[in-house]
């Protein structure tokens, strides 16, 4: 027990000090996940919206295979990627294995399906309510699923705040691709591992309360959002009410 506490102590002190190494480790981390978030965000977005709504042979095909590729491994991405930026590999000549970019590809390619499912679920479903009137107008399904996925802005900024949650608390596949090299590719998932198997638990402990504040930082966002949006729409609600009535009275 007091090994425990006075690990903790001790992590505590890293963190209030600003520790350089896990400061190093933290931003690293972050800066990983938020250009693989981006990334993802403008590929899964773009395609999740235009799959809501486009209708063509091999639909039902397509998104179960994006569906599939939510609950496949971290490590399994790894791997593919690792395969494809090594030296034998199709995109080998880059020479990005055990680098920040590899990195970001790998949580990119990770984060892709989430962003991509979770856009095609939002645009769907207000597709039922407001698709015919759209179409009735003559946009096509690249026009509907703009506005629509505009109309979902909401919805789909929850998303993009859950992807990079997905991104940030991933350990596999950037174990994999970038070899948790010290002062380069180390992120806050991996110095984690690496720091336990050591057993440098301070160090351990501090990353470790890091990212659980990063997490619980990421649901208050989503919280926030969710409240923002139910009164975005109580207000919206609330005018389409009185607007008839303002109509009849001039």
């Amino acid at each position: 027990m007091s090994s425990f506490t006075d690990s903790a102590a001790t992590a505590l002190q890293l963190v209030v000090s600003l520790d350089a190494e896990l400061l190093a480790i933290v931003g690293r981390s972050l800066t990983v996940s938020a250009l693989a978030c981006a990334l993802a965000c403008v590929i899964g977005l773009a395609l999740g919206a235009w799959l809501g709504v486009a209708r063509f042979a091999g639909r039902t095909a397509v998104l179960t295979l994006v569906n599939t590729f939510l609950a496949v491994p971290s490590v399994v991405v790894g791997l593919v990627v690792y395969l494809i930026l090594s030296r034998s590999g199709p995109l080998g000549y880059l020479g990005w294995l055990y680098s920040f970019k590899a990195m970001v590809l790998a949580q990119a390619v990770l984060v892709l399906p989430v962003v991509t499912a979770l856009t095609r679920q939002a645009v769907e479903d207000v597709e039922l309510t407001h698709g015919e009137q759209l179409r009735s107008l003559g946009a096509g399904p690249t026009i509907r699923s703009a506005l629509l996925a505009w109309d979902e802005r909401h919805a789909l900024l929850t998303v993009i705040i859950a992807s990079f949650g997905r991104a940030i608390s991933e350990v596999g596949a950037v174990m994999i691709v970038g070899g948790n090299i010290d002062g380069f590719t180390r992120v806050m998932t991996t110095a984690i591992a690496l720091e336990t198997s050591k057993g440098d638990l301070p160090l351990a402990l501090g990353l470790g309360l890091i990212l659980l504040s990063v997490v619980l930082l990421l649901n208050v966002l989503i919280g926030l959002v969710r409240h923002w949006r139910e009164r975005s729409e109580g207000v919206e609600a609330a005018r389409r009410v009185t607007q008839p009535m303002f109509g009849a009275g001039s």
